[in-house]
């Protein structure tokens, strides 16, 4: 009956939509109205996981859409809550340097580059930000919403708009140099894919499920490929939007869909050169030529053999617990949960390690990994350094 239910509701909410773009909620894109998520299971922790600093950086983010993961710069680690308020404390021994109040919404987490931090904020503002000092340099306002981290490389401030707008701005004063826009489909979900800087292109996923390399000093498209195909009987089955972070190594974008594929892309041409089935909004990490792990919609943690696409093994007993893009810690992998959760599993099978609660609330972003520490943050504004073992 619930399933029922639900299915009229998706319809009806599709209907609705059918003269406007609209935003899908987390509800009608999950299971969550029908069953909860996995109760944990025991297991032998085989590792002894230890904590090297823990911080408060405010009021973390309340939104279901918010991703506020932090940004590694240098000797720093850059955190944000959902009012603007920016941290950044050495990320070793998570000594503050300096913190500011902004005073503006964000839904993204921050991000840098060329000596600058660099927020975006919901009301459409690039602000940089000296990165030794914390300083304003300066702030410049787009055309909508920031959804995902701004970042800087060859003079380039790049920065992405709900409106399905990519801009180049000067980092020397925030000038837009260029744009890049393409149309936002009628119905998507809320976020969008950070874009990822190699050399000189600037790679992004869109809402219609395409890859997009642009020349990062003019904004011109140097190759776009399609990755998912919209196919389905409602709206809500045609989503293909690529909303989760590229992972790029060694000349190979890999990038995953929502109802798509998983593909691993080449940087210069954009030929795909192997692409499998899967659905995921959280995203994926890769140990190139062995495997790329990925969280799908189900929250099973996968290991995919990279070169094949063949599946080598598939943990599934998170279930719907909402988990974090994996990352890969040593010979481990860890997701985030909605608990607060921290989960370790063996790279070779994905059986469980060890498990940690750093937190009351869910943990949405990705966990980010540099020089032996893993740092989680959490949607109440806790942010964690683990020592990987």
């Amino acid at each position: 009956m619930m399933k029922a239910m639900k299915g009229l509701v998706v319809l009806a909410f599709s209907v609705s939509l059918t003269a406007c773009s609209g935003i899908v909620p987390d509800w009608l894109v999950s299971d969550d109205l029908v069953l909860p998520p996995a109760e944990l299971v025991d297991f032998e922790a085989e590792l002894k996981l230890t904590e090297v600093w823990s911080e408060d950086v405010g009021e973390g983010a309340k939104s279901e859409y918010n991703d506020l993961s932090p940004w590694l710069q240098n000797d720093n680690i850059i955190a944000i809550d959902q009012h603007g308020e920016v941290h950044s404390y050495n990320k070793s021994t998570g000594k503050l340097n300096w913190q500011i109040a902004l005073n503006v919404p964000v839904v993204t987490g921050p991000g840098g580059g060329e000596g600058l931090i660099l927020i975006g904020s919901q009301e459409g503002e690039v602000i940089a930000l000296n990165e030794k000092s914390g300083e304003f340099v300066w702030r410049m306002r787009l055309t909508s919403e920031v959804l995902a981290p701004p970042k800087a490389a060859l003079g380039i401030v790049v920065a992405r708009t709900a409106d399905g707008r990519m801009s180049g701005l000067s980092t020397i004063d925030g000038t837009v140099l260029w744009n890049y826009q393409r149309s936002v489909p009628l119905l998507s979900l809320r976020g969008a894919s950070p874009a990822a800087i190699i050399d000189d292109k600037v790679i992004a996923g869109y809402a219609n499920g395409r890859l997009v390399a642009l020349s990062i000093t003019d904004g011109k498209v140097i190759w776009e490929k399609s990755v998912a195909v919209s196919r389905g009987r409602t709206e809500i089955d045609r989503l293909v939007d690529i909303d989760s972070e590229l992972v790029i190594k060694y000349g190979k974008i890999y990038v995953v869909a929502y109802h798509g594929n998983l593909a691993a892309v080449d940087v210069d041409s954009g030929a795909i050169i192997w692409s499998r089935e899967m659905s995921s909004r959280s995203g994926l990490d890769v140990a190139p030529d062995i495997a790329v792990y990925v969280s799908d919609e189900n929250s099973y943690v996968w290991a995919i053999q990279d070169g094949s696409g063949n599946g080598l093994w598939r943990q599934t007993e998170l279930l719907r617990r909402n988990v974090t893009a994996p990352v890969i810690a040593g010979s481990y992998v860890l997701v985030g949960d909605l608990d607060g959760y921290v989960h370790w599993l063996s790279r070779d099978d994905g059986r469980f390690v060890a498990r940690m609660q750093v937190a009351g609330k869910a943990i949405r972003s990705k966990p980010v990994v540099e020089d032996g520490l893993v740092y989680i943050m959490a949607t109440d504004g806790t942010l964690t350094a683990i020592r990987v073992p």
